[in-house]
C-alpha cells in the first residue's frame, strides 16, 4: 500500500498523469441517425437503389394467398449488399415476400434464410423511413 501511495505521489508532477487528468470535452449535439455517416457521407449516398426500384418495392400490394411467417426485430443490413431483402430464421429457402412495420408501411423484399438474428437491407430501412439505429419489429410475409 505504501508503495502504491509513493508511486502516485511520485508521478503526480509527471506530465503523463496531468495529461490523464484533463477534462473530457463535451460531446457535440447528437444528429439524426439519417443525416450523415462517418466522414460526411449521407445515407442517401450509400443507397444504390434507383427511384424506380424504391417505388416498385413500396407499391407492392399484399398478394392473395400470402401468409404471415411471424414478427422479428430487424437489425440494419450492410449498405454494401444492394437490394430489398431480409435475412431471417423464418424461411428455410429463398422466396419473395414483404415486410410491414408496426405503423403499416410495407416494402417488397427477397426473403433469405439465416441462422442468426434478422437483418433488413439498408435500402429497405431507408424506403420504410426507419432510423438507421433502430431495431424495428417487422411482420414478415411470404408470397
Amino acid at each position: 500500500m505504501a508503495l502504491l501511495a509513493g508511486l502516485v505521489l511520485g508521478l503526480s508532477g509527471c506530465g503523463m498523469v496531468k495529461g490523464m487528468l484533463r477534462p473530457v470535452p463535451a460531446a457535440a449535439a447528437p444528429q439524426s441517425p439519417m443525416a450523415t455517416l462517418g466522414e460526411g457521407v449521407t445515407a442517401a449516398a450509400l443507397d444504390t437503389t434507383t427511384a424506380a426500384e424504391r417505388t416498385e418495392a413500396l407499391d407492392a400490394a399484399p398478394e392473395s394467398g400470402e401468409r404471415m411467417l411471424g414478427t422479428v426485430s430487424a437489425a440494419l443490413g450492410s449498405p454494401t449488399e444492394p437490394g430489398f431483402w431480409i435475412k431471417t430464421k423464418l424461411v428455410a429457402v429463398a422466396a419473395k415476400g414483404r415486410v410491414e412495420t408496426a405503423d403499416g408501411k410495407s416494402v417488397a423484399v427477397d426473403l433469405l434464410p439465416s441462422d442468426g438474428a434478422a437483418i433488413l437491407s439498408f435500402a429497405a430501412f431507408r424506403a420504410l423511413e426507419l432510423a438507421l439505429t433502430d431495431l424495428p419489429d417487422v411482420s414478415v410475409y411470404a408470397n
